[in-house]
């Protein structure tokens, strides 16, 4: 999951837990109804384990979106009685539009494909360290 203000990047990987993929983005609303939409969904997708980006300072400290993203990782958790793990996404945004860039995506189009392309990052980078 690529946490933001407005938006939450998703993405699930395959039943082996190898390969990440992007899923969707989500445009926030409110927190209760931003709970509602998640708890829906890991029912859906039975999900076992939430993943979280966090976003540190390029000098690896911590600053107030950090507070938030654990804030609302730990409400996830309560509500929808899952882990939650959360991994460093420093540049995921970066390497996203990276990713649009050389797969020839106009820069109109990459808005709304950069928050899932980040979270599958994200989740591909805790699914390595599994290995």
């Amino acid at each position: 999951m690529d946490y933001g203000d407005v938006r939450i990047g998703i993405a699930f990987s395959d039943l082996l837990q190898v390969v990440a993929s992007p899923y969707d983005t989500y445009t926030r609303v409110n927190i209760e109804a931003d709970i509602v939409f998640f708890k829906n969904l890991a029912k859906s997708q039975d999900v076992e384990l939430i993943v979280i980006g966090l976003p540190y300072n390029m000098d690896g400290s911590v600053g107030e979106r950090i507070l938030v993203t654990k804030k609302f990782g730990s409400l996830l958790s309560k509500e929808l009685d899952l882990p939650v793990v959360y991994v460093d996404e420093r540049l995921s945004s970066v390497e996203a539009e990276e990713v649009l860039a050389q797969a020839h995506v106009p820069a109109i189009k990459r808005k709304g494909l950069i928050d899932k392309i980040s979270a599958s990052i994200i989740l591909q980078s805790y699914l390595n360290t599994k290995k």
